[in-house]
């Protein structure tokens, strides 16, 4: 069983930052193998792509709203895929959820929730004005 574990969310002001990160536990689960995304959910609304990354690392996507703010990165000695969130808006609130793809080496950074497997159980992201 694949077990993906955001971290990093919390409080800050408009205009801050914070890194979420995102690891693997379970069974052995190389995270640098497989495309990672980022979705996200604020209260009321659907769940929403935010970024993606291949698994190489070639290719990122990054929802409009965020483009220009938020990185998509991966470290592959630590298994971790990071998301560092910059220039924080009040509408960058949510619950933030990391994904993975179950098919190695495609290189690919989907924008769709169906094109992942393994899923996080979040980690909350409030940003006050």
């Amino acid at each position: 069983q694949v077990q993906l574990v955001e971290s990093g969310g919390g409080l800050v002001q408009a205009g801050g930052s914070l890194r979420l990160s995102c690891t693997a536990s379970g069974r052995t689960f190389s995270t640098y193998a497989y495309a990672m995304g980022w979705f996200r959910q604020a209260p009321g609304k659907e769940r929403e792509f935010v970024a993606a990354i291949s698994w190489s690392a070639s290719i990122t996507n990054f929802a409009d709203s965020v483009k220009g703010r938020f990185t998509i990165s991966r470290d592959v000695a630590k298994n971790t895929v990071y998301l560092q969130m910059n220039s924080l808006k009040p509408e960058d609130t949510a619950v933030y959820y990391c994904a993975a793809d179950s098919n190695a080496y495609r290189n690919y950074a989907g924008r769709i929730e169906s094109e992942y497997d393994y899923w996080g159980q979040g980690t909350q992201v409030t940003v006050s004005s």
